[in-house]
């Protein structure tokens, strides 16, 4: 097709909800790559998940072959990533395959906090050329340059270049195409070097194995020819390759700067690792291409089969999802209340909701996922320094010298009259503040320093409630500090339920204790015996509540008659409850689980 001066690879970042699927829609339309049956509302999201909940969860590349004014055909590759802070892994991948990328700017809202993380992480990926895009034109609170002075206040990017749009629209989509042509960089690999292709995502065919989506940087790629897996040093034949324009079309080669699907029999899920760097067998490249940063999971949680029976089948869909997912994490482990299950790792509460509901509808399992927590580091009595993921592994009291948490830098972005509520917030969930920033006459940015665990639950939903749904948060994980942190341990009559238990503040943990009982108690189903619950910090007690038993009726059958003898029939049953007491096993609904997250 054309030379490396006629492509340009470019991706749409933004904070989440500014329009990055319905811009790349109207591109798609704009080029003439659907007909007028196939156009739906964001097309590329292609899980029904998204669909759903309206975001972008994988990141999505497409072919777009445009016409410019200046009468030159040119090959457009558009990598349409998520916005929500927990995958802004997806967008560092999408980011090392691209030249260029387009900045989507609400023109209602303004800058937000992930507007500012994703310019960050762009620049990052050395990205210097940054098309602003002031989308939303059209509603009647766009205030386009407001928008165009907050870019060049807040985020230092010349405004002159930017172009102001309607996605929903189509209103000036052209200037979009017009401006990516000519103020975005060619791909600037060497075609006559040895071959040496990125591999930026991946995922499972049942029929084709593992299919990895590629960037050439250097060289190209044919049909038939042996390529090597410098990661892991494998050598595979190519079957096939593709391009999204946007449905599936086989190419015969994919040129120096294209980017496109391999596909080469490699049936083991662990081999097309994100990041490797794929080469010819014959002629391989002296050097590989530098990866993606190894990215650590921020919050743990175990996951277990409802049903013993799919224990191997959770195993399988795990490591299927764990391929085109580098950022999650997993590894078998046992629990006495809940069996046989992983504990796995994620960067955030959304993505273990997500993967949850994914492992659900696209596996169709029915899984019991336990509180989430994050990572503990923990020096014991004897100089030992161990990492704790769950409340199950934490040492008891007497034997730790000290245990740390992590903390995490949010940078919140709010309107001036919400900063008190914010602050107040923050101050609640042990926060110190680091700084206070104004933009303009009514945006503010508050940064505060906080325990990570205090952000994970709620705390975004009451953030948005405090500021009517204008706040934006980022964060990034800064260091670990020694807190003052006790487990609080759930019994359920008498017997400790590892699941329900976590590791609070020391100061808040009378307070958890009680309301997690309270709550647990209004949960748990009647059973035919009484069922004590408790919260105990070692072995002292700080909570009790207690479901009372189902009361069956023994005495409906007698009409009058002797006192003595319906007094015997309720002896025997209470005898007969203390004997189902010792040998009952307490039915504990998944709803229970889930409200250790809900005690504020």
């Amino acid at each position: 097709m054309s030379t490396q001066s006629h492509i340009r690879n470019f991706s749409i970042i933004a904070h989440i909800d500014h329009g990055k699927s319905t811009l790349a829609d109207r591109l798609l339309e704009e080029t003439g790559a659907l007909s007028d049956r196939e156009q739906k509302d964001q097309f590329l999201d292609k899980m029904d998940l998204e669909r759903e909940r309206g975001i972008t969860i994988k990141a999505q590349s497409v072919r777009l072959n445009y016409t410019a004014d200046n009468g030159e055909t040119y090959q457009l590759n558009l990598i349409d990533t998520p916005g929500h802070v927990d995958f802004h892994y997806e967008v560092s991948r999408s980011l090392a395959a691209c030249d260029g990328a387009l900045l989507v700017i609400d023109a209602t809202q303004g800058v937000q906090a992930q507007t500012m993380a994703n310019a960050l992480l762009a620049m990052q990926n050395n990205l210097d050329h940054l098309v602003p895009v002031i989308n939303k034109m059209d509603l009647p609170s766009a205030d386009v340059d407001e928008a165009k002075a907050q870019c060049e206040d807040i985020l230092s990017i010349p405004a002159e270049q930017a172009v102001a749009v309607s996605a929903k629209t189509g209103q000036n989509i052209k200037s979009v195409l017009e401006a990516i042509v000519n103020h975005l960089p060619p791909p600037s690999g060497q075609e006559d070097q040895p071959l040496r292709a990125l591999i930026f995502d991946s995922w499972f065919d049942s029929y084709l194995g593992a299919v990895a989506l590629i960037r050439v940087k250097d060289g190209k790629i044919k049909i038939k020819d042996q390529i090597r897996l410098m990661h892991v040093e494998k050598v595979f034949e190519v079957q096939r390759l593709c391009v999204f324009s946007p449905h599936q079309v086989d190419v015969d080669e994919l040129n120096t700067g294209e980017v496109g699907i391999l596909i080469a029999n490699i049936k083991v899920v662990a081999d097309t690792r994100v990041g490797d760097t794929v080469t010819l067998e014959k002629n391989p490249a002296s050097t590989a291409l530098d990866g993606f940063q190894e990215v650590k999971p921020m919050v743990f949680a175990g996951l277990y089969p409802t049903d013993p029976g799919q224990y191997e089948d959770l195993r399988d869909a795990l490591e299927k999802l764990g391929l085109n997912d580098a950022a999650f994490r997993y590894e078998p482990e046992s629990s006495t209340a809940l069996g046989f299950g992983f504990r796995a790792g994620f960067l955030g509460s959304l993505h273990l909701e997500i993967i949850q509901e994914r492992l659900e509808r696209e596996y169709g399992l029915t899984l019991v996922s336990t509180a989430p927590t994050v990572v503990y580091k923990v020096i014991t009595r004897s100089g030992e320094q161990i990492d704790v993921d769950s409340p199950a592994k934490l040492p008891e009291l007497n034997h730790i010298e000290s245990l740390s948490e992590p903390y995490a830098k949010a940078s919140i972005l709010c309107p001036s009259d919400a900063v008190g509520g914010v602050m107040k917030l923050c101050q609640e969930r042990r926060g110190q503040q680091l700084g206070l920033e104004y933009f303009g006459h009514d945006r503010v940015l508050v940064q505060y320093k906080l325990p990570f665990s205090e952000m994970m639950f709620d705390f975004f939903d009451r953030l948005k409630t405090i500021s009517r749904g204008y706040a934006s948060l980022d964060y990034e994980l800064i260091d670990y500090e020694i807190a003052r942190l006790v487990k609080l341990a759930v019994l359920i009559n008498g017997e400790p339920v590892d699941a329900l238990s976590v590791i609070v503040h020391r100061d808040n943990a009378s307070y958890k204790g009680r309301e997690l009982v309270k709550k647990l108690r209004g949960l748990i189903p009647r059973q035919m015996y009484e069922v004590a619950i408790q919260a105990a910090i070692g072995g002292k007690i700080i909570a009790r509540e207690t479901v009372k038993a189902l009361r069956k009726d023994v005495t409906a059958k007698c009409y009058g008659g002797d006192i003595t003898r319906k007094r015997k029939l309720l002896e025997r049953q209470k005898e007969g409850k203390k004997r189902m007491k010792k040998v009952g096993s307490v039915d504990i609904p998944q709803e229970a689980f889930l409200s250790v997250l809900q005690v504020k």
